[in-house]
C-alpha cells in the first residue's frame, strides 16, 4: 500500500485588502519562473512509486486566510489513511503547526515536516494575518508523529530565529540546518526525500 504524503505550499498574507492590491501592482513579474518546477512539484517523481503525493492547493494563497485554508483542509481528511505524512513549506508549515495544535486529527500521523515555517511576526517585516500559533504546541507534539524542521541560515523571508522558537516548543523534533538554501526555492530536495524514506 502506498504511503500518503500531503503537501501544503506557502503563500502570503496582508493586513488589509489595500496592501494586497498594492503588492500585486508593484510585484516584479518574472516569466522565466513559470517554467521552473520546484521540489514540491518534483516530489512525486523524485520520491518513487511507494508514495502517493497529494499536493493540496489552498484557496487564494496570494492573500491567505487561515479560516479558508482550514475549510479546504478539512475536506481532504476523509480521504486520508492512517500513517499519513504531512509536509508544509513556509506558510503551509505554520498552517500545519496551528491546525494540529488546535484540532484533533482523525488519523494517525506518521510524521510532520515543516520547511522554512514562520513562527511569529516578531523578527520579520511580513505579517502572518490570522496564522497565529497558540502559546503552546503540546497537541501538535502529541499527534504530529515524528516532527522534522528544516531551515536555512540565509532565508530572506522567514527569519532563522523562528527555527529556535520551534525548537523550544517542540523539543523532540529533528532539526536540519542549512547554510545556503534561502527559502528552499530549489528544484530538488534530496535531504527531505531521504528523511521520508527512512521513516520506520
Amino acid at each position: 500500500m502506498k504511503k500518503q504524503i500531503v503537501v501544503i505550499g506557502g503563500g502570503d498574507t496582508f493586513k488589509t485588502y489595500k496592501e494586497y492590491i498594492s503588492y500585486l501592482k508593484n510585484i516584479k513579474f518574472d516569466f522565466r519562473k513559470l517554467k521552473i518546477k520546484r521540489w514540491k512539484e518534483n516530489l512525486s517523481e523524485d520520491i518513487g512509486n511507494n508514495f502517493d503525493v497529494l499536493s493540496t492547493k489552498m484557496p487564494n494563497a496570494a492573500n491567505a486566510k487561515f479560516k479558508e485554508w482550514k475549510i479546504m483542509f478539512d475536506k481532504l481528511l476523509p480521504f486520508l489513511k492512517d500513517n499519513v505524512i504531512l509536509l508544509g513549506h513556509s506558510l503551509g508549515g505554520i498552517f500545519l503547526a496551528k491546525y494540529l495544535s488546535e484540532n484533533k486529527f482523525p488519523k494517525k500521523i506518521k510524521a510532520t515536516f515543516l520547511v522554512s515555517a514562520p513562527h511569529d511576526k516578531k523578527d520579520t517585516e511580513y505579517t502572518l494575518g490570522d496564522f497565529k500559533l497558540p502559546k503552546k504546541l503540546v497537541r501538535f507534539q502529541k499527534q504530529g508523529g515524528k516532527i522534522f524542521l528544516y531551515h536555512s541560515k540565509d532565508d530572506p523571508i522567514v527569519p532563522f530565529a523562528d527555527l529556535e522558537k520551534y525548537r523550544k516548543a517542540l523539543p523532540e523534533a529533528k532539526i536540519s540546518v542549512f547554510k545556503n538554501r534561502k527559502h528552499f526555492d530549489q528544484t530538488k530536495f534530496p535531504e527531505l526525500i531521504r528523511d521520508i524514506k527512512n521513516l520506520n
